[in-house]
C-alpha cells in the first residue's frame, strides 16, 4: 500500500468512522474495481488454507461488490474488538476516504481505519489483521512512530523498509530444532528440505493427527505477508519469502492450531516491539525461503530433483 492516496474532506472520514462505531453499514464507495480476481483464490492451497474459514465468506462478499465487502470486514472488526498500533478500534474504509496527503500507516494508527481497495492485495492484508492482530498492530505502531520522527519522504529508511518487508512478504518459520534453523540460515536446502523432510509439519500430517498433533514435526511455516499471498494466486518456482525465525519448544507441535497462532502472535509482536534500537531490524533480519520448496506445499517437490535448480535454491552470500 502506498503512503498516501486520493482522498476526500476529513469530515467524510469522520463520518465513515462514526458509521463503523454505530454498527451501521458503510456508505457505498465511489469506485468499484473488477472483482473477477477474487474467484481465483484456491482455498485448497496450503498458503490460503489458514484463512479459509473467514476468507470464503469475505470472498463471496467481495464478488458481490465493494460496499458488501467492506460491510463484511467491518462486521468482523466489530465482533473481534481489535485495535491498531495506537489503541484505536480496528475498522475498514474505502481507499477514497483516506484524506489527501495522509500517510497510510499514520492514518491507521491515529483513527483505527484501514484504507482498503477492492482488490486481492488489500483482501489479504485485511485477513492478516485477524490472523495475527498483535503483529499487525505492532508493525503499524512502529511505522507510525518512524513517520512521526522522519515524516514521509521518497525513501522509508532501513527500519521502515524492514517493517514493510515483514508486512508484505514474510513467513513465520517456526522451529524447535536449532539444526533446521541453521540449515535455513546457511542456505543448506538439501538438509532442510530433503534429508530432514520428515521434520516438517505438512497439511496431511496435521490433518491426520488432528488437533494436538503428536506426529513428531519440528518445523512449520505460517504465511504472514499479504503481497506474498497475492503472488501465490499464480505460484511460480522462484517465489521467495522473507522468513522470520521463531524458536519454539517441542511442545508447540502438540498444540492445536489456535493455540499455536496465539503463541506466534504474542511472541513475534513482543520481539518486534522490543527491537526498537537503530540497526536491530533490517533486511538481514530475515532468511530467504523459496515457498514452493516447503514439503507438502507443492507436488513437484516430492521429487528431490526439484531442489537442483540453482536459480531458485541458491547458495547465498552467507554460505560463501
Amino acid at each position: 500500500m502506498s503512503e498516501a492516496g486520493p482522498g476526500v474532506a476529513a469530515g467524510a472520514t469522520v463520518a465513515a468512522v462514526a458509521a463503523i462505531d454505530a454498527h451501521a453499514p458503510m456508505p457505498a464507495p465511489r469506485r468499484t474495481l473488477p472483482a473477477g480476481s477474487f474467484a481465483d483464490i484456491d482455498w485448497a492451497r496450503p498458503w490460503f488454507a489458514q484463512h479459509e474459514a473467514r476468507g470464503r465468506r469475505w470472498q463471496q462478499a467481495a464478488l458481490a461488490g465493494y460496499a458488501p465487502y467492506l460491510d463484511e470486514l467491518n462486521a468482523d472488526a466489530r465482533a473481534s474488538v481489535q485495535f491498531t498500533g495506537r489503541g484505536q478500534r480496528l475498522g475498514f474504509i474505502a481507499q477514497d476516504d483516506l484524506p489527501e496527503g495522509a500517510a497510510y500507516e499514520a492514518h491507521i494508527a491515529a483513527t483505527g481505519c484501514v484504507p482498503t481497495r477492492h482488490n486481492l492485495h488489500d483482501f489479504f492484508n485485511a485477513l492478516a489483521w485477524f490472523a495475527f492482530p498483535r503483529i499487525k498492530a505492532t508493525l503499524n505502531a512502529r511505522q507510525a512512530a518512524a513517520i512521526d520522527v522522519l515524516g514521509v519522504g521518497p525513501t522509508r529508511g532501513g527500519v521502515r523498509d524492514a517493517l514493510t518487508l515483514f508486512d508484505e512478504n514474510a513467513v513465520l518459520y517456526v522451529s524447535s530444532d536449532p539444526a533446521l534453523t541453521a540449515a535455513l540460515r546457511s542456505f543448506d536446502w538439501r538438509t532442510l528440505f530433503v534429508a530432514r523432510r520428515s521434520a516438517w509439519e505438512t497439511p496431511a500430517r496435521f490433518a491426520s493427527a488432528g488437533e494436538g498433533n503428536e506426529g513428531g514435526a519440528r518445523c512449520e511455516v505460517r504465511v504472514f505477508g499479504h503481497a506474498l499471498l497475492e503472488k501465490l494466486i499464480a505460484p511460480y518456482a522462484a517465489c521467495t519469502a522473507h522468513a522470520w525465525v521463531v524458536e519454539v519448544p517441542e511442545a508447540y507441535f502438540t498444540w492445536p492450531r489456535a493455540q499455536r497462532d496465539a503463541h506466534l502472535d504474542e511472541t513475534v509482536s513482543a520481539t518486534l516491539a522490543a527491537d526498537a534500537t537503530p540497526g536491530a531490524l533490517n533486511g538481514r533480519s530475515f532468511a530467504p525461503l523459496p515457498v514452493l520448496g516447503i514439503p507438502g506445499w507443492w507436488p513437484q517437490n516430492e521429487d528431490s530433483a526439484f531442489y537442483d535448480d540453482a536459480t531458485v535454491f541458491r547458495a547465498g552470500r552467507r554460505a560463501r
